[in-house]
């Protein structure tokens, strides 16, 4: 007599970016055992966008279902503006998308528990309670990616905002009158620190082609000066955010992730060093890199699936 089913030990977790969309298979104490990529393909328009979200979702569920491994529930990191309370991914300005019912249209078709999340925050919990941030009662998590997004993290838990937007840190003006952005505003800290910046300042200053952050960081040792110029503006950017950061929130800790910070030490070493020189009355917080890399928004996809799993 066969014995009692043994219950799903993965939640399928997805993480949707502007290039790519990371997928995976998250056990309950935050362990990825198995990975997919797609492309996400924006030139197709945000209905395309969503129905390959849909549809990508349910092949994968569809696949570890046939495989004797059914998932306990699903969770999505999801860039832009996201009502996490309804699950409605309210408008992406990398995508297109406006009012999409992420959580009713992908619980009708997975037939499973459904967490929507936005990307940055859902990194922040897997920081929280697999990454860098453990320990920490109240830290800010700052991914210096293609821009910049944060996540304020209290308790294990993002601190959402009235209106879900908390954390906005890469539109910080530190640059009055400065670079324009696409917000509608000139001088964001987006413009400077993100790594995205980084590159295509460099490139455009440089008159070569945009090859990445990290390739501009590998530069600094040789002492180039275009190299040298905007990697000291974005340090000294990012120093200024963080002051304003510490004078607001006083965070116990930073946690900083995304390409930049895979530069490591020519990124933090001179962070902390211009962060302590700007530095008056304030209790300066721990700096620290990220320590689940560009995995941390499908973990915490994964880690608030399983929130919803008794």
């Amino acid at each position: 007599m066969p014995g009692p089913a043994q219950p799903p030990l993965h939640a399928l977790a997805l993480d949707v970016g502007g290039t790519g969309m990371k997928a995976g298979l998250v056990t309950r104490d935050g362990e990825l055992t198995r990975t997919w990529r797609r492309a996400t393909r924006i030139e197709r328009g945000p209905e395309a966008v969503v129905a390959t979200i849909v549809d990508f979702a349910a092949e994968l569920a569809e696949q570890c279902a046939a495989e004797g491994t059914p998932v306990a529930a699903a969770g999505f990191a999801l860039p832009g503006i996201i009502d996490e309370t309804t699950g409605v991914g309210v408008f992406s300005a990398t995508v297109g998308w406006r009012d999409v019912p992420f959580r009713t249209l992908l619980t009708e078709r997975l037939a499973v528990p459904v967490a929507i999340g936005h990307d940055v925050r859902a990194g922040g919990v897997a920081e929280a309670r697999i990454g860098a941030g453990r320990g920490s009662s109240r830290f800010v998590f700052l991914p210096l990616g293609t821009s910049i997004g944060g996540a304020i993290m209290i308790d294990g838990k993002p601190d959402l905002g009235t209106h879900g937007m908390g954390g906005e840190f890469g539109h910080f003006v530190v640059r009055p009158g400065g670079i324009p952005c696409g917000c509608g505003l000139s001088g964001c800290l987006a413009q400077y620190s993100a790594a995205g910046a980084v590159a295509a300042r460099y490139a455009e200053a440089a008159g070569t082609e945009n090859t990445g952050a990290l390739d501009v960081a590998a530069k600094l040792g040789t002492g180039d000066p275009v190299a040298t110029r905007i990697w000291d503006e974005a340090v000294d950017a990012l120093a200024d955010a963080l002051l304003t950061i510490v004078a607001i929130l006083d965070p116990g800790r930073v946690v900083i992730g995304g390409g930049l910070a895979e530069a490591g030490d020519a990124l933090m070493v001179p962070l902390d060093e211009a962060l302590k020189a700007k530095a008056t009355y304030h209790v300066l917080p721990e700096l620290v890199t990220a320590g689940l890399g560009d995995l941390a928004g499908c973990l915490g996809a994964g880690l608030l699936a399983w929130d919803l799993v008794p």
